[in-house]
């Protein structure tokens, strides 16, 4: 006897995908709990966006998208579990820079991100913010190199783990400006926010999501946006690129899937994630985050997932970065 299960490997195997058996598979689709699975801790950027998009993928779909934090090794735990589990739709990938990233910065991964990882959709690219403690004198970019260049040694730059875009965003910092500052990863964005607060780092290039209250709240100095041109949601803070000549970095967020899934499934999820971008609430939310919704098909979202992992090819051999 056939499976339910056992169809879908099969599925996954062979041409049925687009078959009407899968069809049906779709329209029952999800029938149980899907795990989300989030490569950093709770409390950073990507974990907030999940948490956000599963929430109301669940309330939509009438199954529950539960979130299972999997840090370490820069990303590469979650996102290894998830390139070996069953392509039967129940188990996705919150997709960020750091899976782009890593394709040239780690030596040894046990997989091909761009091969291995099927696109569903993108959500929103949004700019880090380079952000310093109050113990920092710096007010502006300018100001910030020239303090880095007069105390060699005692800047010490926070990240929320090696090959995100947080880490390479400050090392193209220091690679065009030529900073010297001692690289602090962390196991995600909340405990090295904690350190900054404290004072132990003094500056991190961190996703907005997860650092912008604290900007807000002026618990912590933001001096620039590494997107080309400035944030509405921080009118005021001016782009590093207008005192750093061609400075550009963002972070693209998104969802994907173990290779082979189903298109079938695929097409609903990117369907339901493409409606609920449209909602009114999320958009608000969204733009809250930092970055504007998109809307995108799985094969357009594909074709941003190797623009950017060319993209931070070139920053992670400019900086002559690589890690065993």
């Amino acid at each position: 006897m056939i499976t339910r299960r056992s169809a879908l490997g099969l599925l996954a195997a062979t041409p049925l995908a687009a078959s009407p058996l899968s069809k049906a598979f779709a329209a029952d689709y999800p029938s149980r709990p899907v795990k989300f699975v989030v490569g950093y801790p709770p409390g950073g950027a990507t974990d907030i966006l999940a948490r956000l998009i599963g929430q109301r993928l669940s309330e939509r779909l009438g199954q529950q998208f539960v979130i299972e934090n999997k840090p370490g090794a820069g990303n590469n735990i979650g996102t290894e579990s998830v390139v070996n589990a069953e392509p039967d739709g129940y188990t996705v990938l919150l997709v960020n820079p750091a899976n782009y990233i890593n394709a040239t910065l780690y030596a040894n991964l046990k997989f091909n991100f761009v091969r291995d990882i099927a696109p569903i959709a993108a959500f929103q690219r949004v700019p880090n913010v380079m952000t310093v403690n109050k113990d920092v004198p710096a007010k502006n970019v300018a100001e910030f190199i020239d303090y880095v260049k007069a105390n060699p040694g005692k800047v010490n730059m926070a990240s929320s783990g090696n090959g995100t875009s947080v880490h390479l965003s400050g090392e193209m910092f220091m690679a065009m400006t030529g900073c010297k500052m001692q690289h602090v990863p962390y196991r995600g964005a909340a405990p090295a926010i904690t350190d900054m607060l404290g004072g132990q780092v003094q500056v991190i290039f961190d996703n907005m999501p997860s650092i912008i209250q604290h900007i807000r709240s002026g618990s912590l100095r933001a001096l620039g946006v590494t997107t080309a041109q400035r944030s509405p949601q921080l009118p005021d803070v001016p782009a590093i690129g207008e005192t750093v000549k061609d400075y550009e970095a963002s972070a693209l967020f998104g969802i994907g899937a173990p290779k082979n899934m189903p298109k079938d499934l695929i097409a609903k999820l990117n369907s339901e994630i493409n409606t609920l971008m449209k909602e009114p609430d999320m958009t608000k939310r969204l733009i809250e985050l930092g970055g504007d919704p998109l809307f995108e098909t799985p094969e357009a979202f594909g074709q941003e997932i190797e623009a950017e992992t060319a993209k931070w090819k070139k920053v992670v051999e400019f900086a002559g970065l690589k890690v065993e």
